[in-house]
């Protein structure tokens, strides 16, 4: 399946005093990403928590290439990484829309929670395990 890559334009409130990003925004796009990533696969995060599944991340990781300035329009791509029912790697790219430069690659890890535990999605939302395992490469 071919995904787009989510568009975020950095505003003047996401910058420094160098005008530059800060740097904790990128976790913050990220996770704007991935809740675009899955809406492109067919699964709606309201619905998933309204199910009683939590998804929270576990780890997060970024490394920063290229800085990203106010007004500058980023193209983020996600790819599921990891995937075994409880729980999955995502990996990002962050690049400067117009020239392509790469500003940003980072991770995230999570697991799934039903009831406050670590629950299987293949056992708590089949239909969604299977939007998962579809995902993978």
């Amino acid at each position: 399946m071919e995904y787009k890559p989510y568009i975020h334009n950095a505003k003047y409130y996401e910058t420094d005093q160098m005008a530059i990003v800060h740097h904790s925004n990128y976790i913050r796009w990220f996770e704007e990403a991935r809740i675009d990533w899955m809406n492109q696969i067919g699964i709606d995060f309201r619905e998933v928590e309204q199910r009683g599944i939590v998804v929270p991340v576990v780890s997060v990781h970024c490394e920063y290439k290229n800085m990203t300035h106010f007004g500058d329009d980023v193209a983020i791509t996600v790819k599921l990484k990891q995937y075994n029912g409880v729980r999955f790697v995502f990996s990002y790219q962050v690049r400067n829309a117009l020239t392509g430069e790469l500003n940003a690659v980072g991770e995230t890890q999570h697991c799934f929670l039903k009831d406050n535990r670590v629950g299987n999605l293949r056992r708590a939302a089949p239909d969604l395990h299977g939007l998962f395992l579809a995902q993978l490469d």
